[in-house]
């Protein structure tokens, strides 16, 4: 909530719900923040929200930090994120190897060629989760508080989570 400015009447911020999804859509993690906060830092946290293993890290390109590929490398993850416009390789070693790599790809490559190749579109799970919460859920947020707002997000991945577990089809090959 904003503060109160000269004549009294308070302004609203708007809060921004960062995801962490798996493969089959499903909100392992989440954490709501105000609009001024870092995704990149934001996305460490989620990290670390994230129970057991960790195959893959895809994030867009405002998560393109040393931090981002560092955490990746501690929980033995795949770190998939496009780099920045301005990105290029550390000439000074400080910096992740795998961070320069994914640079040198994509200069060889070209970004629309290197996102199919190393599985960027698999994002648009995190997308679609996004898609799901803002048409069933809300996208607003009915509590005034921010740790109730808090609680609110948390209970609407948790409804999110189990609707889909209910939905999931349970497929079996069936050999004729």
């Amino acid at each position: 909530m904003g503060r109160p400015d000269a004549y009294g009447s308070s302004r609203r911020g708007w809060k921004k719900l960062h995801l962490g999804v798996d493969t089959n859509g499903e909100i392992l993690a989440q954490v709501l923040t105000d609009s001024v906060g870092d995704d990149a830092s934001n996305g460490l946290d989620l990290i670390d929200r994230v129970h057991g293993d960790v195959g893959s890290i895809t994030a867009d390109a405002a998560y393109d930090t040393v931090a981002m590929y560092e955490a990746g490398a501690r929980r033995g993850a795949r770190v998939i994120i496009p780099p920045s416009r301005t990105a290029s390789v550390s000439r000074r070693k400080p910096r992740s190897g795998a961070q320069d790599r994914t640079i040198r790809r994509v200069e060889t490559l070209g970004l629309r060629r290197w996102k199919k190749a190393s599985g960027y579109h698999r994002q648009g799970a995190v997308e679609n989760a996004f898609f799901r919460y803002k048409t069933i859920i809300s996208d607003r947020l009915r509590a005034r508080t921010s740790e109730a707002q808090a609680v609110e997000a948390r209970l609407g991945c948790e409804i999110l989570n189990r609707m889909a577990a209910l939905g999931r089809p349970h497929s079996v090959a069936v050999r004729s």
